[in-house]
């Protein structure tokens, strides 16, 4: 006797909802909160005009929202030559891809450079070489960042530049604890990878497709029903456009961003009884092209923060430093 359609659809994607989690289908693992620790990432490497060469990094911080500090030394190191590298400190959660580039001398060759993590009493490496099958451009980080979809591309795509960032006043800053700092920057940006206009409906769920996902839900109660609501498309549902973000790449104290620096999550069911459809949308960009953040340090120390201008496809950084100093008494 057949399944019937909605159970041939709903099951291969509760599936892989619960791969892409972290959980084997029917049994007691569970997602992380905190706890977990943070994993480094090669993510490639390109070619410079002057024949040096760039390697890629990024990370996987298993957990869902605790950030995790590990300062430059021994337990977060580059070898063989100097430890710092230029890598974050400061590690947000879950999966940050093409975070920072090391740059090495044309005369590189097949050696290795190694990125050593240890975080939550675990260590862990990635292992940076210039094999061809390792090769990146901006086609590939397209691809990576789920701007081109599954294998495809277009030429006005493949046409795409990267963000353009130009900051307003001084990159290195001094501060009071608990007193804002105001950060401008000017972002222009070609306009090739523009956000969609239409949406695809979400089919309605059905009473099958409901008590199946209820199932789930009480069987791994660390996931929230709309984690388990399948979508429509297998797919992540990327969403291309402009977006500009500042973060903490280094420091150890708590930092507050106004406006908070994420994008602006919308409701996109069709209807009372649709189902969730999860849909991250940036905000559209300032008129004058000049996006500001107004950053408040709880704790006194020394700061990086990292802004990225971000088109869906390809990214730009820019970097400030700030002392911050403790409130007169």
């Amino acid at each position: 006797m057949s399944e019937g359609p909605s159970r041939a659809r709903i099951a291969p994607l509760l599936a892989l909802i619960l791969a892409a989690a972290g959980l084997p289908a029917g049994v007691h693992a569970q997602t992380y909160a905190r706890g977990q620790n943070v994993a480094p990432a090669f993510e490639g490497w390109e070619k410079n005009e002057d024949g040096s060469f760039n390697f890629l990094f990024g990370y996987m911080n298993r957990n869902w929202l605790e950030e995790i500090d590990v300062p430059v030394g021994e337990d977060n190191a580059f070898s063989p030559g100097p430890a710092d590298r230029g890598q974050p400190t400061h590690f947000l959660p879950r999966r940050n891809r093409f975070v920072f580039r090391v740059r090495v001398p044309a005369d590189w060759g097949d050696r290795e450079l190694v990125w050593t993590l240890t975080s939550q009493g675990v260590t862990e490496h990635a292992y940076a070489s210039l094999r061809p099958d390792y090769i990146v451009d901006n086609t590939v980080i397209m691809s990576e960042t789920g701007a081109l979809g599954a294998g495809s591309s277009n030429a006005e795509m493949r046409a795409n530049e990267p963000p353009g960032i130009t900051l307003e006043g001084e990159r290195t800053r001094e501060a009071i604890v608990g007193q804002p700092v105001t950060v401008s920057v000017l972002v222009e940006d070609d306009g090739l990878l523009r956000p969609p206009r239409r949406r695809t409906p979400q089919p309605p769920e059905t009473a099958e497709d409901s008590a199946r996902v209820d199932s789930i839900a009480r069987a791994h109660p660390s996931l929230s029903r709309r984690q388990l609501t399948a979508p429509s498309r297998v797919t992540v549902q990327k969403v291309n456009g402009l977006f500009m973000s500042w973060f903490v790449y280094r420091g150890e104290g708590e930092v507050a961003f106004d406006p908070p620096q994420v994008k602006v999550w919308e409701d996109t069911r069709t209807g009372a009884n649709s189902p969730w459809a999860p849909l991250w949308r940036p905000p559209e960009p300032p008129e004058d092209d000049r996006w500001t953040v107004t950053v408040t340090f709880l704790e006194p120390g020394t700061y990086i923060l990292r802004g990225r201008a971000d088109d869906g496809g390809l990214f730009s950084d820019e970097e400030i430093t700030v002392v911050v100093r403790p409130a007169a008494s």
